[in-house]
């Protein structure tokens, strides 16, 4: 009778924890890099977070882990934006400038200037340009970009003035 309590206690719990097991999900939270720009940056970001939309290209908003106010996404993995972000090398390549860059170009949308960006894995990079806080948009799953920077304009126009980050 001993014996029998004893397996019954141990099947018990290996059924508790088969349960448990089972029903636990992977950690599907998407992560972003969370920047450390200086105090005046961080508090143009942390307006940015304020204003920016609840819904871009159609995707509601999604933040990434680990939560910070300069970190925003919407769709999962779909759209990340990163605020206080360091200037891009390409920012200042006299290639880009001049049209000579294929995978880089600057262009603007809606009053805001941005340094675009193909990358090999098929991610669109968007970095603000003459902001005083730069600001990186990652736009993923070959969706048309347009919508995107159309949706962010208002907001990044209002909580990142024009001028030149340091």
């Amino acid at each position: 009778m001993n014996s029998f309590r004893h397996r019954h206690a141990v099947c018990s719990a290996l059924a508790v924890l088969i349960t448990v097991a089972g029903c636990s999900s992977a950690d599907d939270s998407v992560s972003a890099a969370v920047p450390s720009p200086d105090a005046k940056v961080t508090g143009l970001c942390q307006n940015l977070d304020k204003v920016l939309p609840a819904t871009v290209d159609g995707e509601s908003r999604d933040d990434p882990e680990p939560a910070s106010e300069l970190t925003s996404g919407w769709g999962g993995v779909a759209i990340i934006l990163r605020c206080g972000v360091e200037r891009p090398p390409k920012m200042t390549d006299p290639k880009v400038a001049n049209g000579q860059d294929a995978d880089a170009v600057p262009g603007g949308v809606n009053g805001v200037d941005w340094l675009m960006e193909r990358r090999e894995d098929g991610v669109q990079h968007f970095t603000t340009a003459n902001r005083e806080a730069y600001v990186e948009v990652e736009v993923t799953d070959g969706r048309d970009s347009t919508g995107v920077l159309i949706d962010l304009a208002p907001a990044v126009k209002e909580a990142i003035p024009e001028g030149i980050a340091s």
